[in-house]
């Protein structure tokens, strides 16, 4: 077979078009479905940013506020301010770090724990609900595609600026 420019298994036009109609397709199909998912009544009082944080220092912490930064991909003066947020609300803590006492770490309080946990077990229900009316092939299909579609999310992670 060949590709463009009559190259040995150079992608053709028709492969790369195909490619990134799939991608777009990929790309709508979880922003959306992220978005219609993303409320929940549990965590209704947290911004988005606010519940990104909360979760990732639940399933991680104690943390450093550097590596939250970096991780979150946002700058160390808005984590600051979420972190600080939270801490308000009762469901962050930060203690200084034992390693650097020039430096932080932050943790979830068991209330933070708490309310992340609520906040994943309403989504789960919602997404179980709706598979649960999904036929026979298309849940075989979807159990079929997880593997791709976490391996897709570990690469996007790896290669992020």
């Amino acid at each position: 077979m060949t590709g463009a420019g009559g190259q040995p298994g150079a992608p053709s036009d028709a492969g790369v078009l195909a490619r990134t109609e799939t991608a777009a397709r990929l790309r709508t199909a979880v922003g959306r479905l992220a978005r219609r998912i993303r409320p929940t009544r549990a965590g209704a009082e947290l911004t988005l940013t606010e519940a990104t944080v909360l979760a990732t220092t639940a399933r991680n912490g104690p943390v450093g506020l550097s590596w939250l930064a970096r991780e979150e991909g946002m700058n160390p003066t808005m984590l600051s301010r979420v972190v600080w947020r939270l801490e308000d609300a009762g469901l962050l803590a930060r203690r200084p770090d034992p390693r650097d006492r020039r430096a932080a770490l932050v943790d979830a309080t068991a209330a933070g724990r708490r309310l992340h946990e609520r906040i994943r077990a309403e989504r789960t229900d919602a997404l179980s609900q709706l598979i649960e009316h999904l036929g026979v092939a298309e849940r075989e299909a979807l159990d079929a595609a997880l593997p791709v579609l976490e391996q897709l999310a570990r690469d996007l992670k790896d290669r992020r600026p």
